[in-house]
């Protein structure tokens, strides 16, 4: 899958609504109804912002990786090995996560 095929997935699990910016990442409609430019495979705010939506736990660091699980009933789980960027492994780990729920 590709890290835009991960975004729009993830995004759908949420529920916002998403659009292409033109530049590669991405524009959602979240709560605020406002667009802004969203990429939480690259903005550890956003991947976080995304975690806290689905109500994820994340685990970075246990045994050299990143571990993503669902909570609240939904049975997804994501594992990334940290690497040389843990931060980077942990945000796709969150995005893999969310891109494999089902859509709201």
């Amino acid at each position: 899958m590709t890290d835009r095929e991960l975004l729009e997935r993830a995004a759908k699990a949420t529920g916002w609504l998403t659009r292409p910016d033109g530049y590669g990442g991405y524009l959602i409609a979240p709560e605020t109804g406002g667009w802004k430019q969203w990429n939480p495979l690259t903005d550890d705010g956003d991947a976080l912002r995304l975690a806290v939506k689905l109500n994820f736990r994340v685990d970075a660091g246990y045994v050299g990786c990143a571990d993503v699980y669902g909570t609240l009933g939904s049975c997804v789980q994501a594992t990334e090995v940290l690497g040389g960027d843990p931060y980077a492994a942990t945000r796709r780990a969150i995005v893999r996560a969310a891109a494999a729920m089902e859509p709201r």
